[in-house]
């Protein structure tokens, strides 16, 4: 794929993320962080080099509308790269598909609560388990938009074939 080509999808997804923070934020960043914008990890299945803008793209929607600091927006990031990351494995060892809600769900979850228990001063595991409640959501969506994708390139191969 062309370096142009990359750089406008991520552009693209970096702005649906924020966009998608935005209008979610109401939910985004209650006691269940129901956070649709991380369902977006799971275009690095596809896209592997989304990997550092999804990154940037938490780093970002933590910096415009979290409020917490710089560790919430470079941790945020961090966690980002990571789950990110995570989903491109999946795709890279040949898993099932549905294992990508797993870091969807779980990284977040497990890594938020670090810096936020400081931050908050609430119990570790007590923000673990909102956390991880409120990104199964994220987690399932994640997995039904790869799936639909897949289902669009499988279409659009077919029609390539008819012409």
């Amino acid at each position: 794929m062309k370096p142009i080509k990359k750089l406008t999808i991520s552009a693209l997804i970096v702005a649906l993320y924020v966009i998608i923070m935005y209008l979610t934020q109401g939910f985004a960043f209650g006691q269940y962080q129901i956070r649709i914008a991380t369902s977006l990890y799971s275009m690095s299945y596809i896209y592997p080099f989304l990997v550092l803008p999804l990154g940037l793209a938490n780093l970002l929607s933590n910096t415009i509308m979290g409020g917490l600091g710089l560790l919430d927006m470079f941790g945020g990031g961090i966690a980002g790269i990571l789950t990110a990351g995570a989903v491109y494995l999946i795709k890279r060892f040949k898993l099932n598909e549905w294992l990508i809600a797993l870091p969807i769900i779980l990284l977040p979850g497990l890594l938020v609560p670090i810096w936020l228990s400081y931050l908050l001063n609430v119990p570790y595991l007590v923000l673990v388990s909102s956390i991880c409640i409120g990104q199964i959501i994220p987690g399932i969506l994640g997995v039904l938009i790869i799936k639909q994708m897949k289902k669009i390139a499988l279409r659009n191969l077919f029609q390539l074939d008819k012409n």
